[in-house]
């Protein structure tokens, strides 16, 4: 398990006086509406954003050296795209995101950064629209997890637009 995170360059910011809205990144459409959720959120709050990016370990034990290189290319493309999301949450927000890498099973690594930064006070993930229900994230929050976690959730419809995200925050 490793992590990678940057708070941003704000020497004014004290956590005990900010909600950070946490974003779980993945390649889903909807992700995009949990983004710009969270970011206007944190924008009309005085709050700042937080992306988390999960990477899966590579299962390729037979040689550990192409293991290892699968693992370092999977995080430089997870760096990358923070990066690149950081900069759309700057644009809408104003504020420069917390940015975490981790490598684990996502719950798991979902659930253990939650319990290790304190700033974290919610988090932000938007339902799939897809026919296979709202995502296994979502799922597993609205059921077993409920009760493990010790920040809220707020679980955005997958289908709203622009519009309606701005109209909502």
């Amino acid at each position: 398990m490793s992590e990678t995170s940057s708070p941003g360059s704000d020497s004014q910011f004290d956590p005990a006086h900010h909600r950070v809205f946490l974003v779980v990144v993945d390649d889903s459409d909807e992700m995009r509406i949990a983004l710009r959720f969270a970011a206007l959120r944190a924008k009309n709050s005085g709050g700042r954003v937080a992306l988390f990016r999960d990477i899966e370990p590579a299962d390729f034990h037979h040689w550990a050296g192409i293991g290892e290189l699968m693992e370092d290319e999977a995080r430089e493309a997870a760096e990358k795209r923070l990066n690149e999301l950081a900069s759309e949450v700057v644009e809408i927000s104003n504020q420069i995101p917390a940015l975490y890498v981790r490598s684990g099973p996502i719950v798991r690594e979902l659930m253990a950064l939650i319990d290790e930064e304190p700033e974290i006070s919610i988090l932000v993930l938007a339902a799939s629209t897809g026919k296979e229900g709202p995502g296994p994230l979502v799922s597993y929050l609205a059921g077993k997890g409920a009760n493990t976690i010790r920040i809220p959730v707020t679980i955005v419809p997958g289908n709203l637009s622009h519009e309606q995200i701005d109209a909502l925050t």
